[in-house]
């Protein structure tokens, strides 16, 4: 039997956190991990844990697999975390992509679908900027709308807007290459402690995008949504939907409008929660989310490690 704890929160991470083996020592001592790939490899018709394990790297990060990659990696944390504790978290969310893994482990989406719309959304996002056209960047050290300003001055007609608000002093631009590099030159004039190009073919979350939303709009048109059992924040509106509509139209604007990460920690600590779990590959996100909450306890959940000390915190 099962028991949800209202002031615990997992978090599912997205596009970064990738890296060639992951979860392969959590693999080698549950099962879970390698069926969960399996059923997605099924799914896409193609070995998915054989290019997370073997690469090369270049194909791992091809959004078309990453993406796809992340939300089994995601699911399988999960599927492992279910097995070893009856503990269930209230809230759940997802960073970018992670909010796909959020509505497949909160029962809103089934794993099936979600694999093959993400391995879409990757695809249509490659698809709908060549590569060289479109660029992302990290900004640190200023504040939310010092950024957002700098984009507004120097767009010259192109696109360039803030589209992660990842942290305090951490702010990630995306849009035209050229415009990038405008904002990043124009952001240290300002005063920016660094101003760093992210190595990613695809801008994100900007207006570049909005032809692959109109085109994956068709896609999720055709997924079954439920409601998830876990009350779920969305990214783009930081409020949580029950209805298929509106969590469809939530997943379509997320393409091509801000995460809006910050607000959504902020919020889940506001409405009493205390805990926050990581749930996937890497460890991005609970270094964006102590600085966020800092009153909170923070852990991540990757490998037999950490997932020990998380079952420790919450199986007494």
């Amino acid at each position: 039997m099962s028991k949800q704890m209202y002031n615990l929160a997992f978090v599912f991470p997205g596009q970064g956190s990738q890296s060639l083996g992951m979860l392969s020592a959590l693999a080698a001592n549950h099962d879970e991990v390698r069926h969960t790939f399996e059923r997605a490899s099924d799914a896409l018709g193609k070995d998915l844990w054989s290019i997370v394990v073997n690469g090369p790297e270049e194909s791992l990060n091809q959004t078309q697999n990453t993406q796809p990659a992340m939300l089994a990696a995601g699911v399988a944390v999960w599927q492992v975390w279910c097995k070893q504790s009856a503990i269930r978290p209230d809230w759940m969310a997802g960073h970018s992509l992670g909010e796909y893994t959020a509505l497949v482990c909160s029962g809103a989406m089934s794993f099936e679908d979600g694999i093959k719309l993400v391995a879409v959304r990757g695809q249509l996002m490659q698809d709908a900027v060549p590569v060289g056209v479109g660029s992302m960047a990290a900004i640190l050290g200023l504040d939310d709308q010092q950024v957002v300003a700098i984009c507004a001055q120097v767009a010259e007609n192109e696109v360039v807007s803030a589209v992660n608000f990842n942290a305090p002093g951490q702010v990630v631009i995306a849009g035209n290459l050229a415009a990038v590099e405008r904002a990043m030159l124009a952001a240290k004039d300002a005063g920016a402690k660094r101003a760093l190009l992210l190595p990613v073919s695809v801008p994100s979350h900007c207006a570049l995008m909005q032809t692959a939303a109109d085109k994956l709009d068709q896609y999720l048109l055709n997924t079954v949504i439920d409601e998830p059992k876990m009350t779920l924040i969305h990214n783009v509106d930081v409020a949580s939907h029950t209805t298929p509509e509106l969590i469809r139209q939530a997943l379509k604007e997320q393409l091509y409008k801000p995460v809006r990460w910050v607000d959504t920690i902020k919020l889940m600590q506001d409405r009493g929660v205390t805990r926050f779990v990581e749930c996937g590959p890497g460890k991005v996100l609970i270094g964006l989310n102590k600085r966020i909450a800092k009153e909170a306890e923070h852990f991540s959940m990757y490998d037999p490690e950490s997932l020990n000390k998380v079952l420790e915190q919450f199986n007494g």
